[in-house]
């Protein structure tokens, strides 16, 4: 089992899509990889693309690109694909393109799902918030 496939949330096995799927699906990562198809950019840039992102989660998620070998710093550019980067939008790419069938079909599917979503996440943050201390 290499390094990529090791420590796989949601896999027991290790195998490599689900160690891809992982990492696709930590929060930022596709925004990230989307954003930096056009050409590098710099770190300040890239968090502006990607509605100012915490400086400490770009950092990790830049970090988790890296070492699966889909992101490069460069000096004075900023970060670029790597041409493994570049290979998965590729792979990407017809997703994107039933993506944009899917919601043109019915806009109100977007909206739906987009709301769930914003829901789920505020329930999950209420959820996972520090309960308030109880005053004496």
């Amino acid at each position: 089992m290499s390094e990529r496939t090791r420590g796989v949330r949601g896999s027991r096995t290790g195998r490599p899509i689900m160690a891809v799927l992982d990492l696709l699906g930590r929060r930022w990562m596709l925004r990230i990889l989307w954003q930096l198809r056009d050409g590098p950019l710099t770190f300040r840039a890239l968090r502006e693309q990607c509605d100012d992102v915490s400086p400490s989660v770009l950092n990790t998620r830049l970090a988790e690109m890296r070492d699966a070998g889909l992101v490069e710093a460069r000096a004075d550019e900023g970060y670029a694909l790597t041409d493994e980067g570049t290979r998965l939008l590729d792979v990407l790419a017809p997703l994107h393109a039933w993506a944009a069938r899917w919601a043109q079909a019915d806009a109100r599917r977007v909206t739906a799902v987009s709301s769930r979503a914003v829901a789920a996440g505020a329930a999950s943050r209420r959820r996972d918030a520090p309960s308030p201390r109880r005053s004496r």
